[in-house]
């Protein structure tokens, strides 16, 4: 039996899905798989089970089980429980996974459960990335090189030039920028008019219509209704290869 102190550190509500974590991360993860998947199989019928290896998920796993209420008692029993030497700590998952919602639902609900799921991860990039570019600001207390000692630089063009934006220091990049109905695209071979492009991304939910730019080739603008069909059109047309020399195309979503 978990202790109180172990059993307080639940934060999310009861649902089938159990985040472990604090996990010995030496283990192989078929050896671990196999070893949580006999200590869970006692408080419920386990329908998936995900452990990974790639050095983000490491000393993670979760444990997904046919109703809350086999989920309730396993938190409640193997809270704090000791496997491979380390105490296993327990909570309920944020989302719901993607077994649970493909049992519950069908393929077009997990397929919008995964969409969702993306789009959050991409916001979590923007903003870490975000946060990086913050970092690398000069520290507002910093003082200049004293004029007498500092080396001479040779004056660049722009010298003496200040931005307008105050916000210039922080540009996120192109390539984590936060989801949004509209997309970017880039690299476009020149002789790709509206039609070819609508053949492309058009096939893809909630298309509404291309844009290409009066006077500049080779970009273009793509909107869709909501986010989840620009998500999708994203991650199946980046660095697509188009025209005779197949050429990567690059798309990302609009800088608002």
């Amino acid at each position: 039996m978990a202790s109180a102190d172990v059993q307080s550190g639940v934060s999310q509500p009861p649902n089938s899905t159990v985040y472990v974590r604090n996990l010995e991360e030496r283990i192989k993860i078929d050896d671990l798989k196999e070893a949580l998947t006999e200590i869970f199989s006692e408080y419920g019928t386990v329908i998936d089970l995900v452990a990974k290896k790639n050095l983000k998920a490491k000393g993670q796993a979760f444990v997904v089980f046919e109703d809350v209420e086999a989920a309730e008692r396993a938190i409640k029993e193997v809270q704090g429980f000791e496997l491979f030497d380390k105490p296993m700590l327990l909570d309920y998952a944020k989302t719901k996974s993607d077994a649970t919602v493909q049992r519950e639902g069908n393929e077009e609900d997990l397929e919008l459960h995964k969409r969702r799921r993306l789009a959050e991860k991409e916001r979590k990039q923007a903003h870490q990335a975000a946060e990086d570019q913050k970092k690398l600001k000069r520290p507002a207390g910093a003082t200049a090189p004293d004029a007498a000692t500092a080396r001479p630089i040779k004056a660049t063009r722009g010298a003496g030039l200040k931005s307008s934006n105050p916000g210039a220091g922080a540009v996120v990049p192109e390539e984590y920028l936060p989801p949004n109905k509209i997309l970017f695209v880039q690299n476009l071979p020149e002789d790709y008019d509206v039609d070819g492009l609508t053949a492309i991304f058009g096939r893809f939910e909630g298309f509404r219509e291309v844009r290409l730019v009066p006077g500049r080739k080779g970009i273009a603008f793509v909107e869709y209704e909501a986010e989840v069909g620009a998500i999708s059109a994203k991650e199946s047309t980046a660095g697509m290869g188009l025209g005779p020399e197949s050429k990567p195309i690059k798309v990302v979503y609009q800088r608002q």
